[in-house]
Parts: structure tokens; sequence; C-alpha cells
């Protein structure tokens, strides 16, 4: 395969980044050529310019050698990237390692790829989706072939549309179409440097990308000081960066200095350096006698050297020189037509940025770059702070409010010293446009910034209680909590006060959802919030212990705070509704809170505007506990189609969750597999933890017990709950199905056990206990069980509650068993719920054999072994086919499944696309590129011996 980059077997790959050299006299120097024999950077000089003056410096173009498996990894990036099996990179290391000449010097060779160039800055970490306006802007034409909703949320970042607070996982995967798109006429290398400094916004942007281009024609390559977990970074391949050995580094400084031969000298300069190719070239340009690179401080890095050393070469510069490099320092684009105005509004000659560019400061083009990122941030550090203000006066001056009106806002917000009402209005409204566009850390430091220029303290107050709020929506408590703790040391009237007490209780909640956070924050909701933000919070505490109550007894002590605390309704609406459904249910005997539940399915069935997809999830739950299977569909379908019509991916992979539970209970495994796939798409592409209850039970049902033991070992880890509730449930059922009834039996127990103690337990484990218990012979322990079954059924008499009561009776031989089992089965037919209907004939045909009814026995187990098998409910068929042997029938054996050689990916994909979906489309709903999708379909067609999307919509899927 063709390398697309040029000439890479050549020794030299020329450099973009010029570095300078102290003018010797020297004319027309021979080149000098440094090779080196490891894995490290070398510099050879091509040519030296004339000497202007022994005052000024010469900028010598470099060429850069070795880094021999450096650029291997590269070449084997773009050439894979050109082919369509793209790639990321981090390139890591210190400052000054020589990450920016490296990359520079591949892309520079790179033949027929269209490259697109960003860099992070230290002053525009807090600009939402600054980095993305650099890299995105020169093909945003390409948006037009971006499905709509994606175009509509990078139209809202860039500040196109009228739409606002986009998602960012749409942005995301608006921002992978866009490089798609422009993929489609030629390869994409996109490259941002200084990615350590690059706006929260767009770093998770961009890491959403390379992480789904592995069939794109797109290489993305960053370059960053800190690759490490912090950084944001970690997961993408690393290629770490180190320094110079000395052979190396000696043949650098043959090749681009003027030192002699002084052996002295230069292992000085190589002890000082340690091999940073930088620090090599300014010391040795820089040495004092014997090698000693002028005054530094005592253990200083060698960053904090070369800092030095550029402070000291900017306060050699002429005054007005210096404070033309200061602007520059302040000014982040580097946009020279911005710099040169506001150069003239403070008396300065623009031509001084020539001086500065001779002094290896900076490099002038189209737009201004500073030598190196540690050049801007020494120079900027080093000027007083009423230098500083002065330059961000005047730039605030000459930026356009039309099309930069928050960078103003910026610059004017560091130009002055005193309070300045306009000032914090201005960035209060900054911090608004920040927030319609889904920036909550970058609306967060426009507020804060207002809370400072605030004059009123009251009112300063209020600005940083916003800030904090900002900072905590953002996930950073620690940061909320600080703002919180500056407000509360301004004066504050009595609403002041009391919001930065109820914001430092949800804080407190929000960092660990630990009991007495939990509680602190219902007291002070209750105390200091409107009703209708008392009662949302009560239900999100609530619901948050149900499932990850570890200290049982604690769920039903919340209840009753609760239920102390919350204000009484004349008219009430569904939310109350469902908070009393779940404080009932929580706090009442079954028959006096299965009235409340019913009461809140059905204000929710019947609402005309959506509940809101997390109190949906609730709902469903309710359903499902009451054992009400249209109500359970229905519910859980709503909130998916709700969240995907607004765009909720922060609600969608929950609510996907609940689909999933629903469809397990009706017997159709693969779709609540589909739905399971595709939560864990949405979560993998936010970077969040998944809950694993719902997975837990569908495992459980199939008879996985490998793949059930590999997921409860990650309950409770990385952040996640525990969800004993869902836990306990799925395991009686998993060793049901295996017949290991003494396992399942005592996971039930434990589920019963807890809920007499006062928290949750899904409903649905006392049938599992009471088929346990009675195939384990201990009938007795299923009394308490068979008390809940039969109160639920006398409450709610639908199907499938009275269905499990009729079942546990018959098991439990509490009256006339055959027909009860056939009454049970009956009832069962008459709903969706086919996996219970099939259990149910397993149990009656149990029974009819040991009753030696061996003809009606096979019957009604053959009927269940198919069904089981039809479903996957492997566990469970197996119990049947075991049973039909012991009948002298041997079960009939199913042909093997086809798509059990596709990969849970490749299932999700064909399932989405035999339903009618297009490439783009399924795209949409998996974070995943229109080619992406179209690899995983060649690889199901392949399998499957089939060639085209008919024949994938004919296969039962």
């Amino acid at each position: 395969m063709t390398s697309p980059i040029k000439n890479l077997s050549a020794v030299t790959v020329v450099s973009q980044r010029e570095i300078s050299q102290e003018a010797t006299g020297r004319r027309n120097a021979p080149v000098c050529r440094a090779v080196g024999s490891g894995p490290a950077v070398a510099w050879l000089k091509e040519s030296v310019k004339e000497p202007l003056a022994l005052s000024t410096r010469r900028k010598i173009p470099v060429q850069l050698v070795a880094r021999h498996a450096e650029r291997r990894e590269f070449d084997g990036l773009v050439t894979s990237a050109a082919v369509g099996r793209g790639g990321a990179v981090v390139v890591a290391g210190e400052a000054g390692i020589g990450k920016s000449a490296l990359v520079d010097a591949v892309v520079e060779a790179l033949d027929g790829f269209q490259v697109l160039r960003a860099a992070g800055t230290e002053f525009e970490h807090d600009l939402l989706y600054a980095t993305l306006h650099q890299l995105c802007a020169p093909v945003l034409d390409h948006r037009r072939g971006l499905p709509a909703v994606q175009r509509r949320a990078l139209e809202a970042v860039f500040g196109l549309g009228a739409q606002t607070s986009p998602d960012p996982l749409t942005v995301g995967l608006a921002v992978l179409g866009l490089l798609h798109e422009v993929a489609k006429d030629t390869p994409v290398c996109c490259v941002v440097d200084d990615a350590q400094w690059i706006d929260d916004a767009s770093r998770r942007v961009l890491v959403f990308v390379a992480r789904r281009v592995s069939a794109e024609r797109i290489a993305m390559v960053f370059a960053t000081r800190d690759a490490g977990a912090s950084s944001g970074f970690a997961g993408l391949p690393r290629l770490p960066l180190t320094g110079l050995d000395d052979e190396d580094a000696r043949a650098l400084l043959g090749a681009a200095t003027h030192i002699g031969p002084d052996g002295e000298v230069i292992d000085r300069i190589l002890a000082e350096a340690h091999g940073n190719p930088l620090a090599l070239l300014e010391f040795a340009h820089h040495a004092e006698p014997f090698g000693v690179p002028g005054p530094r401080r005592f253990r200083a890095s060698v960053v904090d050297t070369l800092e030095e050393q550029f402070v000291h070469r900017f306060e050699r510069l002429p005054d007005a020189t210096r404070s033309l490099v200061v602007l520059a320092a302040a000014e982040p684009v580097g946009d020279l037509d911005l710099l040169r105005s506001a150069a003239r509004r403070l008396g300065l000659d623009a031509a001084g940025f020539t001086h500065a560019e001779n002094a290896g400061l900076l490099v002038l083009g189209p737009l201004l770059r500073f030598r190196h990122p540690l050049v801007r941030s020494a120079v900027y550090a080093s000027a007083t702070p009423e230098k500083r203000r002065g330059m961000h006066g005047a730039l605030a001056a000459v930026t356009d409010p039309e099309t930069d009106l928050d960078r103003q806002a910026w610059h004017r917000a560091h130009a002055v010293i005193d309070a300045d009402e306009d000032i914090a209005a201005e960035l209060e409204r900054s911090a608004d446009r920040a927030r319609l566009r889904g920036g909550f850390a970058a609306a967060a430091a426009f507020m804060e910034r207002a809370g400072q220029l605030t004059p009123a303290p009251d009112r300063q107050a209020t600005r940083l209680l916003v800030a904090a709020t900002l900072r905590l929506r953002a996930g950073a408590p620690d940061a909320a909590r600080a703002l919180v703790t500056r407000a509360e040391r301004r004066r504050m009237d009595d609403e002041g006060r009391a919001k930065a007490r109820l914001l430092r209780a949800r804080i407190e909640y929000q960092h660990s959802h630990a009991p007495r956070a939990t509680v602190r924050l219902v007291d002070a909701v209750t105390e200091l919030a409107p009703p209708e933000q008392a009662r949302d919070t009560y239900l999100e505490a609530f619901a948050s212990f149900m499932y990850n109550d570890i200290h049982p007894g604690l769920l039903r002590d919340l209840g009753v705070r609760i239920r102390e605390r919350a204000p009484q309704r004349e008219t009430a609406g569904p939310a109350d509704l469902l908070l009393d459904a779940l404080l009932d249910q929580a706090m009442l005997p079954v028959e006096r809170a299965v009235p409340a539940m019913r009461d809140a399915v059905a204000a929710y069935r019947a609402a005309d505007s959506s509940p809101g997809p997390w109190r949906m999830n609730l709902l469903c739950q309710v359903a499902i506990d009451l054992r009400d299977d249209e109500a359970a569909e229905e519910i859980a379908d709503r909130q998916v189609d709700e969240a995907r019509r607004q765009g909720s991916l922060a609600s969608l992979p929950q609510a996907l969750r609940y689909q999933a539970v629903a469809r397990v209970s009706v017997g159709r495994f693969d779709e609540a597999a589909a739905s399971l796939g595709e939560a864990r798409a949405v979560d993998e592409a936010a970077g969040t933890v998944p809950l694993l209850g719902p997975e837990l039970v569908l495992t459980g049902f199939r008879g996985d017990e490998e793949r059930f033991a590999e997921l409860r070992e990650l309950v409770g880890r990385e952040g996640r709950p525990f969800e004993a509730a869902g836990e306990h449930y799925a395991r009686a059922v998993l060793h049901n199905g295996l017949g290991n009834y003494e396992a399942a039996l005592d996971a039930a127990l434990t589920a019963r056990r807890r809920n007499q103690a006062g928290s949750y337990s899904i409903w649905a484990v006392y049938s599992e206990l009471v088929e346990a218990a009675a195939r384990a012979g201990r009938g007795e322990d299923a009394a308490d069980a068979m008390d809940h079954l039969e109160a639920l059924a006398r409450a709610n008499p639908v199907p499938w509650a009275v269905a499990e009561c009729l079942r546990a009776q018959a098991l439990l031989e509490r009256g006339d068993c055959d027909a009860l089992y056939r009454q049970a089965i009956d009832r069962f037919a008459r709903t969706r719920v086919r996996v219970l209907h099939a259990r149910a004939r397993l149990t009656y045909g149990e029974w009819l054999r040991r009753e030696n009814r061996r003809a009606e026995a096979r019957d009604e187990l053959r009927a269940a072994h198919d069904t089981l098998s039809c479903i996957g409910a492997r566990g469970f068929a197996e119990r049947a086919a075991r049973e039909l042997r012991a009948t002298g029938e041997q079960p009939r054996r199913h042909g093997e499944d086809p798509l059990g050689l596709l990969t849970a990916q490749e299932r999700l994909i064909a399932g989405k696309v035999a339903a009618g979906a297009t490439s783009k489309e399924v795209g949409v709903m998996l974070f995943l590129s229109p080619r992406t999708i179209d690899t995983h379909l060649r690889n199901v067609y392949r399998k499957l011996g089939i060639s085209s999307r008919r024949q994938l919509r004919e296969l039962s899927l």
C-alpha cells in the first residue's frame, strides 16, 4: 500500500516550526546533518541567513530526523485512514519535547489529505466550543448533507440557527457526520495542538469523534502535555515522546548551534536540559560560562527554566515591542488585523511585531503565532496587572460586538479592577447565551466573573449562586461548593441565604447520594423551596433510594420524613399521584398501596403532555409491579419515543432499559437485547457508567449463568449503584430456570427480608419465591409471599396478577391443583406475558408427570419447551427438556439460529435495518457514522449468506 506521506523513507522531513539562533557572523554555513540511532529527534540546520545585526536573531528553518518509530506510527495511522480504516493518536510529552515539530513534519508531508487544524489556548479554555470553531469552520458548508437534527445542532454551536441547548452527544454525532461528508471527497486529517487547553465542550466532542472513525477516511491527532485520565484523552492510543539520549542531543547541538567542541560546556547543557530539544537549543544559545543557562531558581524544572529564559529574552526588547508582545499574548486567536487596530489604539507601531519575530518569540503569517505556548504564558505572566488590563481594554474596544460579543465581554472583564455593573450585566448575558447552547462550564465561568465585578453585595451573591448552580450542572460539585462559600460571605437577605443552603444541600446530594445527604436535601427543600420544586426533589430523592438502598430501613424512614413534610393538595396532579404511589408502596400493606399506584398509572396514561422521561421510568416499574402488562409496555414505549423526539439523550438510556424490562416480561428477549444495546451505545458515547439491573434480569431469564456472574461482579463498582432489588430478582429467576432451587430461594428470601425491613423489592420476586420454595420442599417459607400475591390479586384483579396467584396456589397445593393450573394458564393466555404463560405450562407439566399423567404432561411440556426455546429462555427450556425426557419423549431439536453468528452490535444493527431504518438513521440511534453502519452490514451479509436489505427483512429478527 502506498504511504500518503511523501518521502517518508528519506532521512529528513521539513518542519514548519522554526528555531532561532544568535547571529554569529558566519555566512552561507554548510548544511549540517545529524543522525541518531534511537527513537529521538535531531534538528538539522538547512541554511543561515545574512546577519541582520549583532543584537538580532536569525530564523533557521529546521528539519526533523530520526523519531523513526514514532513516524512509522503516524504512517500506519494515515495510510489506514486513506483506505477507510481511520483512527486516532495522542502525542504526549512535556513542553518543548517536540510534539508539535513531529506533528508538523508529518502533516506537511501528507499527500492528498484535507488537513484541519486547531489549537487550544489557556485564554479560551472557558469559551464554549472555541476549538471546535477553529477546526470545523473551513468545512462548515458540508453540513447541508447532515440529517436535520444534526445540522440544527451544529448550526446552534456556530450561532447560525435558532435552536438552543443542543445535546452534546448530538453535536458529537454532527461533527462526525460533517467530517464524514468531507471525507467522501478526500481523506481528512484533524490535528489539535496544545490539547491540554481546549475547552471542555470541544474536548468531549472531539474524543467522541476520535472513538468512532474506525470505518472512516479520517485520522485524528492530538498533541498534549498530559494524556492521563485527568486530561480527558484516556482510552485513546497514546504516543509518548521522551527526551533525547545523549548521542542525539549532542547531534542536535552540533547541527543547530554555534557551540564549539568544549566538552564541559556541552555536558553541563545536557545535564540541565534532560534531553528536552527546546531546552537544549535555548540553553545553548543563552549559556553563561561553563554551560550554565543563565540565572535560575534552585531545583527549578526544565519547563520553569525555559519560561525564565523566554522572559529574559522578552525583557531585552524595547519598551514598545514588549507592549506589543503582551498585547499578542492577551489575544488568543492571533488575528493580526485585530492586533494592529488595538496597537493603533494604544499608540503603538505594529511594525514592532517584526522585532519580536526576529527575537524568536513569535512567528508572523496569516495569523500571529507564538514560537511556543510557553512563550505566551511566560510573557503574559511577567507583565504587570496594569499592563495586562490595558491590553485587554484595547482588545475589547476593537473587537466587533456583532460577530464576537462574548469575547469582547471577556476582554472587558479583564480590563477593569473596580466593580462595574455594565460589564457584569454583559457577562451575565454571555452566560445566558452559553447556557442556551448547552455550555454549562462556559456559562459558569462567565457568571463567576460577573459576580466578581458586581458592585452590589446582594446581587453579587446572587450571581455567584447562579455560577455555583451552573458548575454543579457541568459536573463540578467541588467548584460549585467553593462558589457557595464565597456567596455566603457576602451580604444576603433571607431568600438568598435560603437559596445558598438549598444549593449546598443539593451539591452534597449530587456528590454522594449518601443517606445523610439525601435527608438533608429533603429537609432543606421542605423548608426553603417552592412546593413544585419540593415535590420534584422528593421524587428524585426517593427514587434514587429505591434502587440504591444499601441500608435496609432507610427508604421507609425517608418515606416517613417526606410524608410528614409534603404539602397536601386539594387537586393532585400526575406527579403528586406518583409520589403518593411510591410512598404508599414503600410504607403500606399491598391492598392499601394498590389504589394510589393504579391512580398514578391511570393519570399518566391519560395526560396529554409528557411528564418527563425519568418520571415515566418510575411509573413503568409501578405498572410492572401492578402486573399491568398493557400499561407497562405502553409507558415504556412512550418514554422512549418522548426521549427520542426531544433529543433527550441524558434520559434515553434509562428509558431504553425500562423498555427492555417490559420486553422481557412479554417474552420478546431479542427486542429487549436491542434496547439494552442501544442504551449501552448512548452510555458509551456520553462516557457514563451504565446501570446493570435490566441486563441482569434479561440474563437471568436467558439462563446465562456465566454472563450473569460477570455482570454481578460489576454491580456497585466503578460508581455504579448496588441495584439490590434488581439483582435479587434476577438471581432468583436465573436459578429457578437452572433448577437450583435452594439458590433461587436464598435470593428471593433476601429480597423479602429487605422489604420487611423497609427497602424496596420488585414485587415479581414473590412469585419466584413461591416456585423455589415449593420445588425445594420448603413451602412454609413461602407463606408471606403467598399472602402478597393473594392481596395483589384481590386489590388489582387483572389477568396477570390473578394468573400468578393461581399458579402459586397450585405450586403450594392450596386447593385443586389441576383446576388451579388450568385457570392460571387460561388467565396467562389473555395477557402478553408469553414467558410466564410458558412457565405456567412447564410447572403444570411437571405436576402432571409426578401424577403419572404422562400423555397430558407431554402436551404441556412440549408446548412449554417450544415456546421457551423460541423466546430464548434457555434455562427454563432445558428444564422443560429434562422433564420431557422423563416422560419418554425426546424434545424437538431446534435448528441452529444463524443470528447466533452475529456479534451483539451486528445483531442490533441488523434488527434496525430489517425494521426499515436507513444507515443514517441507525447511525443517529447508535452514535456511529453511516460508513461504520455499512461496514457492520457487510459483515452481517457475509455471515448470514445474504446480499441485500430485502433478504435481511425476510429473516426473523
